[in-house]
């Protein structure tokens, strides 16, 4: 689309070790934030200053890393299940000096509620995780959130296909529906208040509802 590549080309260029660490992802092909999606993402921590930061979803820590860049005092614990990327995630904020800030759990996020809780509450709770599983992800750690925290979840909009399934085929198409099925459910939710941006891979933000 034209207007998103007008607005990749206002971002502001990343360090060089950002860059590398966006470049062994793309090699390797771990999924990260999109360019615009973490952008947007930055912003919102700025404007908010979390001082707890949860993340579900660590992979080789590119996330953690930028969210650390935008809260540079901020205290980040994150988790991940996946070995391989765990240990690099564990090298990646070693080499970036972040072990002070962030903390990494190994494991399955849905087993890991009493480690997580030691950190709690949560000024954000930042799910992008296995994508089948986010109202999992949200109904276990929603009652970590602070009073003025939000949540925010990626890849609602699942590159387009959760708005138009018609593309959509086999697995992608089964999680496009329970996806579907998340938004819906979670704007639904009489004690939060939703949005949810078309930017990046979609983007929904979750505060609470304190007229409930």
């Amino acid at each position: 689309m034209e207007q998103d590549a007008y607005l990749h080309s206002l971002l502001a260029t990343p360090s060089k070790e950002i860059e590398q660490l966006e470049h062994e992802a793309r090699k390797q092909g771990v999924p990260i934030m999109e360019p615009l999606g973490i952008d947007f993402l930055m912003q919102l921590i700025r404007l908010n200053k979390p001082q707890t930061i949860l993340e579900i979803g660590t992979a080789i820590g590119y996330s953690a890393l930028r969210m650390l860049e935008a809260a540079p005092n901020s205290s980040i614990t994150t988790m991940e299940r996946d070995t391989e990327r765990y240990q690099q995630a564990v090298e990646n904020i070693d080499k970036f000096q972040a072990k002070q800030h962030i903390n990494i759990l190994y494991g399955d996020a849905l087993e890991l509620k009493d480690q997580v809780s030691q950190a709690a509450p949560f000024d954000l709770i930042f799910i992008d995780a296995a994508k089948g599983k986010y109202e999992e992800f949200f109904h276990l750690y929603a009652p970590f959130l602070s009073e003025s925290g939000m949540i925010v979840s990626d890849n609602v909009l699942f590159k387009g296909y959760v708005a138009d399934e018609g593309d959509a085929t086999g697995r992608m198409a089964k999680l496009a529906s329970k996806i579907r099925n998340f938004n819906q459910w979670l704007v639904s939710q009489e004690n939060y208040h939703t949005s949810i941006v078309p930017i990046g891979d979609g983007i929904a933000i979750t505060v609470k509802n304190h007229k409930k």
